[in-house]
């Protein structure tokens, strides 16, 4: 810079110069002899004593201060309002004149920026009068913050916005997002009318194809740690309830393999094929299946357990009709395979209401055709159930009667009517498996809702939790609801 050099030679601040040394460029002297520093002289001999810096053309006059720290750059300052401190007039007790830093605005006195309107301040009847806007949700922002503001002052509006708001929700119902479960057999049956199949699905057979479609959309939208969510298996083991905790995976295990009893029955490849599984009860196969695998199961094992039901109906649609009476073992039992299917959709059902529960998935019961041929199944096996456990001693002997009613002979019976979608009436024989129910000998009417019915022959709940409605022969309904109970198994 012309005159006193800013930074380039220059040294410390010794010496109170521009820096120590510094000189104009190439030793330009300022006007009328003026010399850099040490002993420079401005006009009329002033000396410019340590302190004094060049400035912009040394100004050796008026502009050149000699004794109070006369800075060297652009505006007679060395660098940036540097200033004299070693030496000089005032360089050493005069305060710095670098500027403050700022303040903000709080500490400045300054006011505070607006922060939007005040919150409206309404008189009692004008928020009384915007109860009903409010429930609509039609109040503007400042209307509506100024009624709920009031609401949790005021008691008698507070309970006047309350029951306006149950009576918009019944004006306005809430809508689920949730498919409706009938919606798949509505598309279905609408595809069919148009063009029906070549080979239709048997009836007995379309609750099983339903459910096992249902099942597998839930697992297909769980995620994978989800498959190793705990569920607990719950049935009535004929005295008492009884438990088995396993995970998401293992549910679906325990159906591959007691569907497999339907699929060696039609000659289709067994999920447990070298495996020995005991007795080959529903429960003996799970328990083998689960104890062969190296690890426990795995989301792996919905292949395999979808594939096998695809199998099952396709190869029952192919045989027709005529082969729903094929028995199917069961180890202690049988069913035919019509029964069969209605009791592989039943269980299907249940156990996805365990895996819903486990996992908190939204999950409905299946459609009313399909859980009025499930109840009816159980309907009809209850008589069998009720003779076993007579005769394990696990039910009253039939009274007034010495002996049991003759086939095919009606006896005394208990009405059975389930409520509901899906429902119907029953006459259960209590006297012989083989006899007929009769409305003039019935000695006892119990009334359920179908779910609940089903949840009971499931061993999801009590018979004491299960009957909403009784009358007549109390003995003869216990043990009617414990041999519901007791249809349920693992």
């Amino acid at each position: 810079m012309s005159g006193a050099e800013g930074f380039e030679g220059a040294e410390g601040f010794e010496g109170a110069e521009g820096f120590e040394g510094a000189e104009g460029p190439d030793g330009a002297e300022g006007p009328d002899g003026a010399e850099g520093p040490d002993g420079a002289e401005g006009p009329d001999g002033a000396d410019r004593t340590a302190g004094a810096e060049g400035t912009i053309g040394a100004e050796g006059t008026s502009s050149a201060e000699g004794t109070t720290g006369a800075e060297g750059t652009t505006g007679a300052e060395g660098t940036s309002s540097a200033e004299g401190t070693g030496s000089g007039v005032g360089g050493a007790g005069r305060p710095p004149r670098v500027p403050p830093p700022r303040v903000s605005v709080e500490d400045g006195g300054r006011p505070l920026p607006d922060l939007g309107p005040l919150p409206l301040v309404l008189e009692h009847r004008v928020l009384k009068s915007l109860l009903g806007a409010w429930a609509l949700a039609a109040c503007s922002p400042e209307e509506t913050a100024a009624v709920e503001e009031h609401l949790g002052d005021c008691g008698p509006c507070a309970e006047e916005a309350l029951r306006l708001r149950d009576a918009v929700g019944l004006l306005h119902p809430a809508e689920s997002l949730d498919l409706d479960p009938a919606l798949r057999t509505r598309v279905l049956e609408g595809c069919l009318d148009r063009r029906p199949p070549r080979i239709p699905v048997p009836e007995w057979a379309a609750a099983y194809d339903a459910e096992t479609a249902r099942l597998d959309a839930l697992l297909q939208d769980i995620g994978d740690a989800e498959w190793h969510a705990p569920v607990r298996l719950r049935w009535f083991d004929g005295q008492r309830p009884a438990s088995r905790r396993t995970t998401v995976a293992g549910v679906i295990a325990h159906l591959l393999t007691v569907d497999g009893l339907v699929a060696v029955a039609l000659g289709l490849d067994d999920p447990l094929a070298g495996t020995p599984a005991g007795n080959g009860t529903p429960t003996a196969r799970t328990e083998a299946y689960w104890k062969a695998a190296h690890f426990p199961p795995t989301r792996s094992v919905r292949g395999p357990w979808r594939e096998q039901s695809h199998s099952l109906v396709r190869t029952v649609s192919f045989a027709g009709g005529g082969s729903g009476k094929l028995p199917v073992p069961y180890g202690g039992f049988e069913l035919s395979l019509r029964d069969s299917m209605l009791d592989r959709a039943f269980e299907c059902w249940v156990h996805a209401d365990d895996i819903a529960d486990a996992v908190d998935y939204p999950y409905d019961p299946p459609a009313p055709r399909h859980l009025h041929t499930m109840i009816d199944l159980a309907a009809r096996v209850l008589p069998v159930s009720l003779a076993e456990r007579r005769r394990a001693g696990l039910a009253a002997p039939p009274r007034r009667t010495r002996h049991l009613v003759p086939a095919g002979a009606p006896g005394r019976s208990l009405r059975l009517e389930i409520e509901g979608l899906g429902g119907g009436e029953w006459l259960i024989p209590l006297d012989s498996p083989a006899a007929t129910g009769s409305a003039a000998h019935e000695v006892a009417h119990v009334a359920l809702d179908g779910v609940e019915f089903c949840r009971l022959a499931a061993g999801h709940v009590s018979p004491e939790e299960a009957a909403a409605g009784q009358d007549g022969d109390r003995e003869a309904i216990r043990d009617v609801l414990l041999a519901a109970a007791s249809l349920s198994r693992m």
